[in-house]
Parts: structure tokens; C-alpha cells; sequence
């Protein structure tokens, strides 16, 4: 075999990464070397295919290693060699032979390479005699190197000019044995070249086949943890949590393409590996069930319980029934995805039809996908088309997780925000309940002081009313009539203004009037009395400032009489600006020097001005030797009287 120089444009620059680099760094990297890679096989194939002899058939026998061949009555079979089609039943080690010729010399110092894109399960190589390779172990746990592109080193002191052979011994299973013919035992075509030019296409393949799956399942699992703790601790979203779960199950699944050297035996991982797809299925029926706000409470129990029976289903079927059994549960298990998607399409458009834009096209993206994988395994097509079937629905879960993780986001904003408002009303409702509370807590009190008001009048006009009345009419002694009959009519102005019963203001003045004239002619002073007339004179004025004004037009009489000495007294009513005044004045001899600054102390002088406060108005008290007294009454009427 002609040994070319390699084009110096397709070196690939490859460079160690330390054990100790972080995850990130490795990630990059790993991006890095696959659009490297995909650079060397768009320039640099056909100038590498020109350097390597392939190997497209290759003498086969069964025998144990280590045992004598007859190589002159081995079968010659051509390459790839699936085992699933040319030895469906056997399961063990097969021996490859390749023979060729160097035309180099040897020992000029090349390194040659063999290169294997497929190995199913573990590989040994043996060139002329010598044990050059180990490609994991041979005996159980074997290890799992299907999806695994092998790269065996083979120094040119290993090979001589005329006559090498080169033995692959494959240890593999039988197709009954494993749950895909993917996964079943064979070899695909050999390569056999410059060390540096094959390992172009091995870095390649690795970083498509094996690398990007890794990356593509690190991702899956982040996201997924993500969202199934986010659909888990939010209940009403349970989608979001099997969505999560499925990514889950999809990041195990695109496990086996770079997970190799398991601790449990092959038939353990196969049957993990089936049963998985249950859990996948009950992950995917649900989400797209509570996506499109539908809840069965017989998937709820179905599911699981299917899962179960699978599980227990391959247990009893064996490892020599575990494919026909697998396919059967597979076939039931896509016809129960394809049936839900079609319902959420169905659903979606009668209810949500603004959800297909989105999820429509992404279920055909990965039914198109999975069916691809399907036919390209069946058809024996080229194996990128299976990698890249088998990565867009891995592709597909993240971008759609990426929607559901910004719809989540959008739908929390909202729901802050309508919290936030419903807080807001919950305060000002809050607010007038206790301002209502404290309203009705005050008509209360007044309702229960109104009747005890009431009580008190009636007591008061039944009980002493009656006694005095009596005292009036049955006492000889003047004086004491006369008191009883003060007394009487004082007890009358209390009922009424316990009663809280308004009395028209035109009816007051007549009231004051009355009084007032009939005390000063008693008295012998001449009293003088003007009021607006009576059609001047509107709206009603409340008891508690009748009764007020009553005493204190009482009180200033009766200082008048008992104290001014006057002769003359006149009351002038009047309303001005909005107050009703009352103007009080007599002829009298005033107040004296000597009581001046006192006036609050006696004379009633105090109490007239205090009832007077009460009623928001005020008491003037004008007065001075030989000049008489005036007393001012100034009364708001805006708080006391009302319109009629």
C-alpha cells in the first residue's frame, strides 16, 4: 500500500485539555473540535480517502480466542457486517481476519492507524500475532462500544512488507439479547492509513457521534432538573414538571451513545434501557394531556401501572426473547404517543388554537425524526443520518423548554402583579370595613344613648314630673310653689333635650319670648322684645341647642333681675352672616369695679360662656358702672339649624 504525504491544509490542531479543566472549558472546547472537524471532512475527505486502503470484506470464524483456526475454511463475508441479519442467534466473540501488503518499506517510522466506526460491543486487535488493542472488556460487564468510532495505533515495527493479518476479535450479543438491532453485535467497514490522516476522521466522528450527544444530554439534564423542581413546587404547572421528566428520560436514553463501561451486566442495562421508554411515554402522554388543561384520572393510574407490567413483561420473557418482546412494547408505546399528540392537536384547536403555531410544527419536527432514525436503521443507510435523526428531538425538547420556561416567567410576572394589585385592594377594603366598623360601632352608641335618653325623659316626666306637678297645685306656701313650678319647668326643658326632638326656630323665639317678657313683668322691669317676623324665619333648631340657649338666655334674666337693679331690659333675635345673634341689654347698674376679671367666677357668667362653647359659639359680656350690661350670643347656624 502506497504511503501519500498528507496535505499539510488538513491538519487538524488538536490539543490536550489538563484533567483538571473546568466543566465550561470543556464544553467549549468540545464545540470547538466538532466545527474543526466539520471543517476537515468538507476539505480535506477526499485527499484522506486517497491515503487509506478499506477493507470491504474479511474472513470470519466463531472459535473461542486462543483456540487453532483453519483459516482456509473460514467464511468470507463482506463488510459491514451486521449480525443481526448474517448471525441473528449467535452471541459471543467473532474473529475478523484482514489480510494485506505493505509496499513501503518498513521501519521508516510511520505511524499507521486502523480506523473502525463500528465495533459492537468490545474489540481486540491482534496484528500478525501481537496484541495491539483493547477496546474495553470482553468478558461481563461488557462494555457498550457500539456508538463508539475506534482509533487503533499501529506502529509500522508491527508490520512487514508482504503478508500481515490483522485479527478483530467482537464481542457482541445476539439480537435477541438486546432491545434495538442497533445494539446487537458487528463490525463495519476497516480503514487502514497514516495515523494522522485517519485520525481526522475519528476526531470527527467522535465529536459528532459522542461528543455532541454528551453535551446535548448535559443540557437536557440541567434543564430538565430545572423545570421539573419548577412544576413540582408550582402544582397548577404540572406540565412544566413532566415535561422536565422528559428531558430526563431523553438525557438517559442519549446516554448509551457515549456512556461505555457500565458496573451491572448487559442484560441489566438492556432492560433498563427498555423500561425507560415506559417512563418516556408516561412523561410525554402527561405533558401533552396537562399542556392542553386535560387531566385523566385513568392515565393517572394507567401509566405507572404500564410501567410496571412492562418491567415485569421482560423479566419473565428472558434474554433470549427480550427483542421481540421490547419491539412489541416500543410499537404499543409510539402508537400511545402518536395517539396523544393527535388529540392535543385536535384539543388545541377547538380551544387553544394559538398553541399550534408553536407546538405543531415541533411535533411533526420529531415525528419526521424518529421515523427517519427508524427507516435509516431498517435500511441500513449511513449512520450520520441516524445521529442527526436521534439529536433533533433532543434539539426540539430545548428549544420548546425554552418557550415553557419564558412562558412560566411571563405568567409569574402577571401573577406578582396581580398579587400585588389584589394586595392593594385588599388594604383599601380592609381600610373601609373598619372605617363601615367604627360607624356602625358609633350609630350604635348613639342608638343605645338615644334609648337611654328616652328611658331617662320618661322617668324623669312620669316620676318627678308628677310630684312636682302635684307640689304646684296642693302647697299653701307660695315660695315653694313657686320653686316647685321652676323646678317643673326646668325637669320639661331637660325631657326635651334628652328627647333630642328639633323645635322649629320661629317656634323657639315665640317660646323665649313668652318667658322672657312674663319673667321681667313678674319682676316689675319693663322688657322689650325683637325677632325677625316668623315668615323670616325658616328651617328647625336642633333640642341640644334649645335647651342650651334656653338656660343661657335663662341665666342672663335672672341676673338681670336679681342683680342689675334695672328698670328696662330688651332682647334683640336676629340672623347676620350666616349666625343667629341674640343681644341682651338692660338699664341696670352693671358690674361692679371690684368683680371686674371675676366675671367668670359668679353670676352664671361661667356657664353661659360654657354652653355657649359647646354649641362651637361664643358669650360676650359687655359691662360698666351706671352703664348696664349687654350680653352678646353668637350661635353658627349651619350646625344647629337645618331647612325646614
Amino acid at each position: 500500500m502506497p504511503v501519500l504525504p498528507v496535505p499539510p491544509d488538513c491538519t487538524l490542531p488538536m490539543r490536550p485539555q489538563p484533567e483538571t479543566a473546568g466543566r465550561v472549558q470543556r464544553i467549549r472546547q468540545a464545540w470547538r473540535q466538532l466545527l474543526l472537524a466539520l471543517m476537515v471532512l468538507l476539505l480535506c475527505t477526499p485527499a484522506a480517502q486517497a491515503q487509506t486502503l478499506v477493507f470491504l470484506q474479511a474472513l470470519t470464524t466463531t472459535a473461542q480466542p486462543g483456540s487453532a483456526v483453519d483459516w482456509a475454511q473460514a467464511r468470507l463475508l463482506p463488510l459491514p457486517d451486521d449480525w443481526s441479519i448474517s448471525r441473528p442467534h449467535h452471541s459471543g466473540v467473532v474473529t475478523y481476519r484482514l489480510n494485506f501488503d505493505v509496499e513501503s518499506a518498513a521501519g521508516g517510522g510511520t505511524l499507521y492507524a486502523l480506523y473502525i466506526e463500528r465495533a459492537c460491543s468490545a474489540l481486540d486487535v491482534v496484528v500478525n500475532g501481537q496484541l495491539a488493542y483493547r477496546g474495553g472488556r470482553m468478558s461481563e460487564p461488557v462494555s457498550r462500544n457500539c456508538q463508539q468510532p475506534q482509533l487503533v495505533p499501529i506502529p509500522a515495527g508491527m508490520l512487514v512488507a508482504k503478508g500481515n493479518a490483522i485479527d478483530l476479535l467482537v464481542r457482541g450479543f445476539s439480537l435477541a439479547e438486546v432491545g434495538s438491532a442497533q445494539r446487537a453485535g458487528g463490525l463495519s467497514r476497516v480503514e487502514l492509513g497514516p495515523h494522522d490522516v485517519l485520525a481526522q476522521r475519528h476526531q470527527w466522528r467522535m465529536a459528532f457521534a459522542i461528543r455532541l450527544p454528551e453535551i446535548v444530554s448535559g443540557t437536557l439534564v440541567l434543564m430538565g432538573s430545572f423545570m421539573f423542581v419548577m412544576g413540582w413546587l408550582n402544582r397548577k404547572q404540572s406540565y412544566l414538571a413532566y415535561f422536565g421528566a422528559l428531558m430526563l428520560g431523553w438525557a438517559l436514553v442519549l446516554s448509551r451513545l457515549w456512556l461505555t463501561d457500565l458496573p451491572w451486566s448487559h442484560r441489566s442495562s438492556e432492560l433498563l434501557l427498555a423500561g425507560l421508554m415506559s417512563l418516556i411515554t408516561l412523561a410525554a402522554v402527561q405533558f401533552l394531556m396537562r399542556y392542553a388543561d386535560r387531566r385523566f384520572r385513568w392515565l393517572d393510574i394507567g401509566l405507572p401501572l404500564q410501567c410496571v407490567v412492562m418491567g415485569a413483561s421482560l423479566l419473565a420473557a428472558g434474554p433470549q426473547r427480550l427483542h421481540g418482546t421490547t419491539s412489541a412494547w416500543f410499537t404499543l408505546l409510539s402508537l400511545e404517543i402518536t395517539a396523544a399528540a393527535a388529540f392535543y392537536l385536535v384539543d388545541s384547536h377547538r380551544r387553544r388554537p394559538r398553541q399550534l403555531w408553536l407546538m405543531g410544527p415541533l411535533l411533526a419536527v420529531v415525528g419526521v425524526a424518529l421515523a427517519t432514525e427508524f427507516l435509516a436503521l431498517q435500511a441500513q443507510a449511513d449512520a450520520r443520518i441516524g445521529f442527526i435523526a436521534q439529536l433533533v428531538p433532543s434539539l426540539v425538547f430545548l428549544a420548546l423548554g425554552l418557550r415553557l420556561v419564558q412562558q412560566y416567567g411571563r405568567a409569574l410576572e402577571s401573577a406578582e402583579q396581580g398579587r400585588a394589585e389584589l394586595e392593594i385592594r385588599i388594604r383599601e377594603a380592609t381600610a373601609q370595613i373598619e372605617r363601615n366598623f367604627a360607624q356602625l360601632s358609633e350609630l350604635k352608641v348613639e342608638q343605645v344613648t338615644e334609648r337611654e335618653r328616652k328611658r331617662i325623659a320618661a322617668d324623669l316626666h312620669d316620676d318627678l314630673g308628677a310630684k312636682l306637678l302635684t307640689i304646684v297645685h296642693t302647697s299653701n306656701d307660695e315660695r315653694i310653689s313657686t320653686l316647685a313650678r321652676e323646678a317643673l319647668e326646668e325637669m320639661r326643658l331637660s325631657v326635651r333635650g334628652l328627647t333630642g326632638k328639633p323645635v322649629r326656630l320661629s317656634d323657639a323665639l315665640g317660646d323665649w319670648r313668652a318667658e322672657v317678657i312674663s319673667r321681667l313683668a313678674q319682676s316689675g322691669v319693663e322688657g322689650e322684645w325683637s325677632s325677625p317676623p316668623d315668615d323670616d324665619v325658616t328651617g328647625t333648631l336642633s333640642a341640644r341647642a334649645f335647651v342650651q340657649t334656653t338656660r343661657i338666655l335663662r341665666e342672663a334674666v335672672s341676673n338681670i333681675i336679681k342683680h342689675s337693679g334695672a328698670s328696662h331690659c330688651s332682647v334683640r333675635c336676629g340672623i347676620a352672616e350666616g349666625d343667629f345673634q341674640l343681644v341682651i341689654q338692660d338699664n341696670g347698674n352693671g358690674i361692679p369695679l371690684e368683680l371686674d376679671g371675676k366675671l367668670d367666677k359668679g353670676h352664671g357668667m361661667a356657664s353661659m360662656k360654657s354652653r355657649a362653647k359647646q354649641l362651637q359659639g361664643q358669650c360676650l359680656v359687655e359691662s360698666g358702672p351706671g352703664y348696664g350690661t349687654v350680653i352678646r350670643l353668637t350661635l353658627p347656624l349651619d350646625r344647629h339649624v337645618t331647612a325646614a
